[in-house]
């Protein structure tokens, strides 16, 4: 068989693409995936307890863009949620992010706005040009709040220093004089109403041109079928077969436990809620803990059951050919993907797109935009073609 466009990667990037060829272009595709399902890191199921659980941890949508927000609501209606978390260290729990409330927790009283900023003004390192996530942190809340709740956390998840991080890693948490604690900036914030894996499975549904392929080798694939173009997902080293070195990348590993309602009845007076086992969608661990965060889905997505499931996150090193999680944004890991960047530029009819291809640490949001404008460029390549 002959496909107009092999699409390697089942995730955001290459069924929004495989979407807008077959409907605006009227292309073949055929999408391959090595795992056995569809959405890659943000597939959800239903696990044996019956409660929806984030396959590949937290997935949490929000997004600034008109674009993809129309885009995205072809398929799916949406839950609006208010991501909220906490943070666990020193035997407690704290507001997190840094707001008014958790200065409060601080210095065990109530407190204003204006006395809150004028410790941090005490406080702060003044940096006039923070060249790296410790720096973009102490220049803002000083030495205290830095070393109990970013730097432990920082340096588990990536197995490096704030310091060697670029400053964009901790940037992404915001820190608020106010007594504002959502997670998130962005002004939209909600879950596919009926989940991840069945806003995939519409998008596929509405692309009467496309094939999926799972628990599939694209190369293994290559050799049974023709296309005319390729489009990549994946790690962009792999796809070269490392000829310049292996890429840095952080991978994660996931430990579940599910609770009943008799084991639940016993943890409502730390959780707050019936049917919780914890009191917040998430809780960061920023200290003695090897795992980062639990993650307790069920108060994001409202599903009405009475058991939970919680997930424990580990960080883990990355093996060759092992599941890349995150690109590692440093100065040397930009100059190791440069290498392969520049051998991508002469690569013929060959398109490539997503976090792990591109080597960018991109939320969905910036995956979906980023799709779709690189649609936009197939387009203008087929128009001058």
């Amino acid at each position: 068989m002959h496909y107009d466009y092999l699409i390697v990667g089942a995730g955001f990037s290459g069924l929004v693409l495989a979407e807008r060829l077959s409907n605006e272009l009227g292309a073949s595709c055929l999408v391959v995936d090595r795992r056995a399902h569809l959405g890659g890191n943000a597939a959800d199921e239903y696990d044996d307890h019956g409660v929806l659980v984030h396959k590949y941890g937290p997935h949490y949508f929000r997004t600034d863009s008109a674009r993809v927000l129309d885009y995205l609501s072809r398929f799916t209606s949406w839950r609006p949620v208010n991501y909220q978390i906490l943070s666990w260290t020193k035997q407690r729990y704290w507001k997190f992010p840094v707001n008014l409330n958790t200065f409060e927790q601080m210095i065990g009283r109530p407190s204003t706005e204006e006395e809150f900023k004028a410790h941090l003004e005490k406080v702060r390192v003044p940096i006039a040009n923070p060249a790296n996530s410790e720096e973009i942190i102490i220049s803002q809340i000083g030495w205290e709040l830095y070393e109990k709740f970013f730097k432990g956390y920082t340096q588990k998840q990536w197995r490096k220093s704030p310091a060697e991080l670029d400053a964009s890693v901790c940037a992404r948490i915001p820190l608020r004089t106010n007594r504002d604690d959502a997670y998130l900036r962005e002004k939209f914030q909600a879950l596919p109403a009926a989940g991840y894996t069945r806003m995939f499975e519409r998008i596929l549904a509405a692309s009467p041109r496309v094939h999926v392929l799972l628990k599939a080798d694209y190369r293994e694939v290559m050799n049974t079928v023709s296309h005319t173009k390729l489009i990549y997902t994946g790690a962009i080293d792999e796809f070269y077969d490392y000829r310049a070195g292996v890429l840095p990348y952080r991978s994660l590993r996931f430990e579940p436990e599910s609770f009943t309602p008799e084991q639940l009845k016993v943890r409502e007076e730390i959780s707050g809620h019936a049917g919780f086992w914890q009191p917040a969608l998430q809780v960061n661990y920023p200290n003695e803990f090897d795992f980062t965060r639990i993650v307790e889905v069920k108060h994001a997505t409202g599903q009405l059951c009475t058991n939970t499931t919680i997930v424990r996150e580990y960080p883990a090193d990355y093996v060759r050919g092992g599941e890349a999680y995150y690109p590692v944004p440093t100065e040397e890991s930009r100059r190791a993907y440069s290498a392969y960047a520049e051998i991508a530029r002469n690569e013929k009819n060959t398109y490539f797109a997503g976090r792990l291809a591109t080597y960018r640490y991109l939320n969905m949001d910036q995956i979906v935009d980023a799709a779709l404008d690189l649609f936009e460029t197939i387009r203008a390549d087929r128009s001058a073609a």
